[in-house]
């Protein structure tokens, strides 16, 4: 399922499904820890008798944001219990706490009385073993804890937990307190441990055709005393006002660099600070920008997305710095400082904490009995061209300086160093969409952008000998590039260079979306006739031709596919690649413009909520694979801020009465840090 409303504060996220179940709580990392494991906290409703839980047939669910915040907006209607709940959930700004206020609305016309049952799935520090679940006397709530990992269950009520019970799960056939709930009444069971779950209760008089609010809340901590205290934080400054102050910080957030959006359609501006606000809750406070946190993906590839991977932090610092989030991106690349490797590379993806995650990109060829670099070398690149990026908008040369030797220049000199002495292109890694080994052309364009950043970088600090050497590196990949990667007979790029079982190489034309990179990262102009014919190729033979419509990454891709006679599932970043490229060659307004349908089709593809997944189903336009996934938010971000300084650049050309004839990237206003 999807995560349509994630919440968080870079040290706690808590995302929701779509039926409106908590399903995963990151502590104190973003990414890591999960403690819920993606097991379903339930939310049900005793009324009159009956009892639902609102995952259940019968609701009507809708999952939004309150405008310009990371405070959601819930409505769930039943209309067989004539109940309806409006639910606002927000991670505080600042502190460790999810606060959720609950308003129920009695349909009816008769005085009710209505129980909630909040029940609580805790698999601490990612397994269910050792777990305590216990009713504290002293804040008058039920705690889940083991070792440095607690959490605090409370509500607003007098008595604080008014009904409770602690018990068993997964375990002997014990399904859960959850099931304890159904009856209306709770067992009131003070202390369980091992596999333990927990369910609270809570009654509220509901006048006719009137409504009772009521505040629940979660506070993570590291120790008893720190949960005591945020609890002791959320009764003295009432869950109502942290909620309120967590909405204002928000708002002012996503608007404090005052973009001037002129005559962009309001649903895209939404979606541009609904994507910069849902990529914040995907990044650690410790710099590690994190690809997805949906755990369900785990249940298809027993692994999961919540790593940093350095292509996808690269691309999202691009678009952030863009949108002048100058304060994410300096830890992201502080924490690209940290962990790259003595060899001056990265590797495949790492731990929110900097540790080394999973990979399947091996280190040794059993079959040649060489080693092998186990990278794809396009990570490395991008860091190097999006630190460019972020030093030409800010110009923060005291920044920059405590990362020239231990990351730009080890970065560069391995770029330079990692290539054939004889076609002079990079040497075989994986390509971006980690599916095969080669000599990739997107990797190459990265290559080249890589190493023209550490040029000038190197120049900038006065080493005029290494900047020369990097620039004649950049030079000569990108020749390379065209004598070895340039199909003459097609007139476009081919995808890849792969080698044979007798040591040579054959060339793979397949299309893909990826091609982009031929003018992205700088090595041939968006208007050349390369470029043009590359291209074109991508937009016709990669557009999915069925009413979904949408770019899929290359032909015949088998990931995640589910239906035949398309290239491939459509991906929001691909689709947006397109729409970059026609903004980078429209000469007039009229032609900027007509760009504005690839925006419009990615707002139409996302989520009420504005959460963007991976890829979407071909024919249906459902959201496929994980959701939300950052990199598709930094994208639309990129391309919004992309198109915008586009058409300032016309009108700036328009006004001075210079031609526009290429694409300036440096012709832009400078956004505050």
């Amino acid at each position: 399922m999807p995560r349509d409303i994630p919440i968080g504060n870079g040290t706690l996220l808590v995302t929701f499904d779509e039926l409106y179940r908590i399903r995963d709580i990151y502590f104190p990392f973003v990414g890591k820890e999960n403690h819920s494991e993606g097991h379903p906290f339930r939310f049900g409703v005793w009324a009159d008798g009956q009892f639902s839980w609102i995952s259940d047939g019968g609701w009507e669910r809708t999952l939004r944001y309150q405008p310009e915040t990371l405070v959601t907006d819930v409505n769930l209607r039943n209309e067989a219990l004539a109940l309806e709940i409006i639910a606002h959930d927000a991670v505080d700004h600042q502190e460790n706490v999810l606060l959720r206020r609950i308003e129920v609305r009695n349909l009816a016309a008769s005085a009710r009385t209505v129980r909630l049952f909040f029940h609580h799935d805790f698999y601490i520090s990612e397994t269910e073993v050792g777990d305590t679940a216990y009713f504290d006397p002293d804040t008058l709530s039920i705690i889940h804890y083991k070792g440095q990992r607690y959490f605090l269950i409370s509500t607003d009520g007098v008595e604080g937990v008014e009904s409770f019970a602690t018990g068993r799960k997964a375990f002997r056939g014990a399904e859960g307190t959850w099931r304890d709930a159904e009856d209306g009444l709770l067992s009131q069971s003070a202390i369980t441990e091992g596999s333990v779950d927990s369910t609270i209760g809570r009654t509220l008089e509901l006048p006719p055709h009137g409504s009772t609010t009521m505040h629940y809340w979660i506070a993570a901590g590291t120790s008893y005393r720190e949960v005591a205290r945020l609890n002791e934080l959320v009764r003295t400054r009432t869950p109502q006002g942290m909620l309120e102050r967590t909405r204002n910080y928000w708002r002012a957030w996503v608007n404090k660099n005052e973009i001037s959006f002129g005559d962009l359609p309001d649903e895209i501006v939404d979606l541009f600070k609904r994507s910069l606000l849902i990529a914040r809750t995907q990044i650690d406070n410790g710099g590690a920008i994190i690809a997805a946190n949906d755990s369900d993906v785990v249940t298809r590839a027993t692994d999961h997305y919540s790593y940093m991977w350095p292509r996808d932090g690269a691309f999202v610092a691009q678009a952030l710095d863009l949108a002048g989030y100058s304060n994410l991106t300096r830890s992201f690349f502080d924490f690209c400082g940290r962990i790259l490797t003595d060899k001056g590379y990265f590797l495949q993806k790492y731990g929110p904490d900097g540790s080394l995650a999973s990979s399947w990109h091996a280190w040794w060829d059993p079959h040649t009995r060489q080693r092998l670099a186990p990278i794809q070398e396009d990570e490395t690149a991008l860091v190097l061209w999006a630190l460019w990026q972020h030093y030409d908008e800010f110009r923060d040369i005291e920044f920059i300086k405590a990362l020239y030797e231990k990351l730009i220049v080890r970065a560069a000199d391995f770029l330079e160093r990692f290539r054939d002495p004889v076609t002079k292109l990079p040497l075989p890694s994986w390509n971006l969409w980690e599916d095969r080994r080669g000599i990739h052309t997107f990797t190459c364009a990265t290559v080249y952008g890589g190493l023209r950043a550490a040029a000038r970088f190197a120049a900038l600090f006065g080493e005029a000998e290494r900047a020369a050497r990097y620039a004649q590196a950049a030079m000569e990949v990108r020749e390379a590039m065209r004598a070895r990667l340039y199909l003459p007979s097609e007139g476009r790029f081919a995808r890849a260079l792969m080698p044979t079982t007798d040591g040579g190489w054959e060339t793979d034309s397949t299309v893909d979306a990826s091609l982009f990179g031929v003018f992205y990262f700088g090595p041939f102009a968006p208007d050349s006739a390369e470029v043009k014919a590359t291209m074109r190729a991508v937009e016709e033979r990669l557009w999915v031709k069925t009413e979904v419509g949408g770019l899929a990454r290359y032909e015949g891709d088998g990931y995640m596919r589910v239906a035949e006679g398309v290239p491939g599932n459509p991906w929001f970043i691909c689709t947006l690649w397109l729409a970059d490229y026609k903004i980078a060659t429209a000469r007039t307004r009229e032609e900027l413009e007509a760009t504005l349908w690839l925006l419009h089709w990615v707002v139409k593809r996302a989520l009420p909520s504005g959460v963007l997944a991976e890829q979407v189903h071909p024919l249906t336009g459902d959201p496929l694979s994980v959701s939300p996934l950052t990199w598709s938010h930094s994208t639309f971000v990129a391309t919004v801020i992309t198109y915008l300084r586009r058409l300032e650049l016309m009108e700036s050309c328009a006004t001075c009465g210079r031609p526009l004839f290429q694409y300036d990237r440096r012709a832009r206003k400078r956004a505050p840090s």
